[in-house]
């Protein structure tokens, strides 16, 4: 039974696991996306999300506790310089696991973990898209499409209307055997 084990030692002693996850946290930081194996991804996000918890706020503590988890001056500067910034609204949930499949070499569960907000993939447009359906409209609704559609088209009929290469072709058609004759 595993009651109350709750870190997942990933095979190592724990100066070694605590070395590699700082590291791949600051490689997280810098490059906004890494592959790794599951089992890392879901340490890793346990491991950062606190630290970027703590980089919405920018104290002197707040930056002396992330540098002694990540151990990279460079990555805690960008993390409360750019990363915090950008997750600033969001009230938790700063990483996302995407799984790969398995890994040809020894068939391990491979995972994509990224910061949310830098992916641009799944960025939903919000409002950019009408929302549509398969039903039929109400009444109310196609008689307020009716009532504004003559008024579109009188607005069509007031612009000049530009020749198209098509009708200006055809129109040379015409004239070209009138000149023949």
């Amino acid at each position: 039974m595993r009651h109350g084990k709750k870190i997942n030692h990933l095979g190592r002693k724990s100066a070694h696991r605590k070395a590699m996850l700082a590291n791949m946290a600051c490689s997280l930081i810098e490059h906004k996306r890494i592959n790794t194996t599951v089992a890392k991804a879901k340490a890793l996000k346990q491991f950062i999300e606190p630290l970027v918890t703590k980089s919405k706020e920018d104290t002197t503590h707040n930056r002396r506790i992330v540098f002694s988890r990540l151990r990279s001056k460079e990555a805690v500067s960008e993390l409360f310089r750019d990363v915090a910034v950008k997750v600033a609204d969001r009230p938790g949930g700063y990483t996302r696991i995407i799984k790969l499949g398995n890994r040809l070499g020894d068939n391990a569960d491979m995972a994509l973990i990224e910061l949310v907000d830098y992916n641009e993939t799944y960025d939903t447009g919000k409002g950019s898209k009408k929302k549509t359906t398969r039903r039929g409209r109400s009444k109310k609704a196609q008689d307020d499409a009716v009532a504004e559609a003559p008024v579109k088209e009188e607005k069509k009929a007031e612009a000049p209307k530009k020749e198209t290469k098509a009708e200006k072709s055809a129109e040379g058609e015409d004239k070209k055997p009138a000149s023949e004759e």
